[in-house]
C-alpha cells in the first residue's frame, strides 16, 4: 500500500495522502446530511487565479465565503517568480480580506528557466510557500515566461525533490503541430510520464486534468501524483463550448473534452482515489475580454464553486464523498491540517445573476443566469 510511505514536507518525513496525522486535538467534523441540507468540514480550493488590484478585492470574498484556504496561483504581470514576489502578493491578499475573515493564501512560484537552486531552497525554507507552478511557455494566461524545456530546469527540480515541495503542472503540451484536443495526452505521454521515472522522489500534482487518460494515469501513478479537477470539466463537455455558436465563457485552457472524458473525471472525483481533490482554476476575466474576436481563456467559478461541486456528486449518487474530494484529501496530500469549522449547503433553488462586478468591469460567472438547486447557508 503507498499509503505507508513517508516523504519529505519542509525537511520533515510526513505520511503519504490518506495517513496525515492530525495536529488538531478538536474531533474533525463528519459529514452530515438530511433530506434538505448538507454540512462538511470546511473545503480548501487546491487552485485559485486571484488577479491583483481591484480584480483581487472583487473576487476574494467569494471563495473566502466558501474555503479556507486556496493555493494560489502565480501568473500575475510581472509573475510572482521570487520568495519576495510572493511574500508582497500574500501580504495584498491578507489587506484585502474582508474583515474578520481568517482565510489563508497557501502561496505559490512561478517556474521559469531563470528559477535557481537557491530560489527553492529559499522557498522551502518559508512557511507560507507551498509549491512551484509549472506551465509550459504560452500554454495559458500570461505563461509567456513558462518553461520552453523541462531538461532546463532539472537541477530546479532535483531541489524540489530533496525540500520535498511539490510541482503543480498546467499538463499540456505547446507545439504547434499538435491538436489542442490532444496536448495533455501528448504531456502525459512525452512531458510527465519520463519526468515521474526521473525524479522518483517527487511530488507532482497535475493540474485541471481533462482526459480519461490523464484520470487512468494518476489513478494508477504513485502515492506521490495527484490530481485537481475543476467544475466545468465535471460538468461541461466540448459542445457547451461550441453548440450554438461560440460560448466564450466556456472557453478555458485545457479546453473542454468529449463526453466519455467527462464521464471519466466523474468517475475518478467520486471514486476511492485518494489523490484527486476540488481545484476550481477559477480565473477572472473582464466581460468584454471574453466577448471578442481573441477573448481570453479562464472560466470564473468561484462564486458558486461548492454549490457546482454539490450538483456533479448528487447527479453521481456520491453526495456522502463530496467532503473526501472538497475537504480532506487535497490537505492530506499537501501536509496541512484538516480543517475543524464546516460550511453548510440548503437545498433551495436559486438563480444565479446573469453577471458580477469586477472592478470597473463586470464578469459571467460560470452557469450564469440559470438555476441551481444547492445554495451555501451564509451567517
Amino acid at each position: 500500500m503507498p499509503g505507508s510511505v513517508g516523504t519529505l514536507q519542509r525537511g520533515l518525513v510526513i505520511p503519504w495522502p490518506g495517513l496525515i496525522e492530525m495536529s488538531s486535538t478538536e474531533p474533525l467534523p463528519m459529514q452530515t446530511q438530511t433530506g434538505q441540507t448538507l454540512t462538511l468540514a470546511r473545503p480548501d480550493d487546491m487552485h485559485l487565479h486571484l488577479r491583483d488590484g481591484t480584480a483581487l478585492a472583487s473576487v476574494l470574498p467569494d471563495s473566502v465565503r466558501q474555503f479556507a484556504r486556496a493555493i494560489i496561483m502565480p501568473n500575475l504581470k510581472p509573475p510572482v517568480v521570487t520568495v519576495a514576489d510572493a511574500r508582497a502578493y500574500r501580504e495584498r491578499i491578507l489587506a484585502a480580506l474582508p474583515a474578520g475573515s481568517d482565510f489563508e493564501p497557501l502561496m505559490t512560484l512561478y517556474l521559469t528557466e531563470k528559477t535557481t537552486v537557491a530560489d527553492i531552497r529559499e522557498a522551502a525554507a518559508c512557511d507560507f510557500i507551498h509549491a512551484v507552478k509549472y506551465y509550459p511557455a504560452g500554454a495559458t494566461t500570461n505563461a509567456d515566461s513558462g518553461v520552453r524545456s523541462i531538461a532546463r530546469v532539472y537541477p530546479v527540480l532535483e531541489a524540489m525533490q530533496e525540500a520535498g515541495l511539490p510541482l503543480l503542472m498546467h499538463g499540456e503540451v505547446t507545439d504547434a503541430h499538435v491538436d489542442i484536443f490532444d496536448r495533455e495526452t501528448v504531456f502525459i505521454e512525452q512531458v510527465l510520464s519520463p519526468l515521474m521515472d526521473e525524479f522518483a522522489g517527487l511530488r507532482v500534482v497535475l493540474e485541471h486534468i481533462t482526459t480519461a487518460g490523464a484520470a487512468d494515469f494518476v489513478a494508477g501513478g504513485p502515492a506521490r501524483l495527484a490530481a485537481t479537477i475543476t467544475p466545468q470539466h465535471l460538468l461541461l463537455n466540448r459542445n457547451a463550448l461550441l453548440v450554438g455558436g461560440i460560448q466564450p465563457h466556456h472557453y478555458c485552457l485545457p479546453v473542454l473534452k468529449r463526453e466519455e472524458n467527462r464521464e471519466a473525471l466523474v468517475a475518478l472525483a467520486t471514486g476511492d482515489c485518494e489523490r484527486v481533490f476540488l481545484g476550481t482554476d477559477s480565473a477572472p476575466h473582464g466581460r468584454h475580454t471574453k466577448e471578442n474576436a481573441c477573448g481570453c481563456a479562464g472560466i470564473y467559478s468561484a462564486h458558486t464553486a461548492l454549490e457546482l461541486y454539490a450538483e456533479v456528486f448528487e447527479a453521481a449518487g456520491a453526495l456522502d464523498r463530496l467532503q473526501a474530494f472538497a475537504s480532506e484529501r487535497g490537505a492530506d496530500f499537501y501536509g496541512l491540517p484538516r480543517n475543524c469549522d464546516t460550511v453548510t449547503l440548503v437545498r433551495e433553488p436559486w438563480q444565479l445573476p446573469e453577471t458580477l462586478p469586477f472592478g470597473d468591469d463586470t464578469l459571467v460567472p460560470l452557469r450564469a443566469a440559470s438555476e441551481l438547486q444547492w445554495k451555501l447557508k451564509t451567517a
